[in-house]
């Protein structure tokens, strides 16, 4: 099923993990991602996506639209609110049947995607990076500690460093 069983439940909850597992594994549903991810969430490409660490899964939240055709690389400990799109690709302007290559989408250690969130084609950001819900994230946010917000997304604070504790 899925490749760290007692971490899955350990994490995720036996009763969750068993309802994930009925539409992934049974529906099919999302069903070739080896992690666990929600029904009402969409994964295209999944293996061109890079995760440092996980839990949290990309696609564990309701609504979330991840699509991966160009890469996605996600740190460390970050979380994706429901209702996030996350899209590599773009299409061709001259042909939509294709796709646009660019860059993978690089989000860094420690960041907070929040509800709703639309991350664009190319997009990288830097370590502890919170984006306010809503955001459309157009452009590259290299810097560290900051939190995004707005359409399209701006620095809108800067932070402390990151601590964990």
């Amino acid at each position: 099923m899925y490749k760290n069983l007692k971490l899955s439940i350990k994490l995720i909850g036996f009763k969750k993990l068993l309802s994930y597992a009925f539409f992934q594994k049974i529906l099919r549903v999302n069903g070739s991602v080896p992690w666990p991810v929600h029904w009402t969430s969409l994964i295209t490409d999944w293996k061109n996506i890079k995760l440092k660490s996980h839990p949290p899964f990309p696609g564990f939240m309701p609504g979330q639209y991840i699509q991966a055709i160009n890469g996605i690389e996600f740190g460390e400990n970050v979380i994706v609110g429901p209702g996030t799109k996350i899209v590599s690709a773009s299409h061709d302007l001259d042909d939509f049947k294709k796709h646009k290559e660019v860059g993978p989408i690089i989000i860094g250690d420690n960041c907070w995607i929040a509800s709703n969130v639309v991350i664009l084609p190319g997009v990288e950001l830097g370590n502890h990076t919170i984006v306010a819900a809503g955001a459309v994230v157009s452009g590259s946010f290299k810097e560290e500690n900051q939190v995004l917000g707005g359409v399209p997304a701006k620095v809108i604070k800067k932070l402390g460093p990151y601590s964990s504790k």
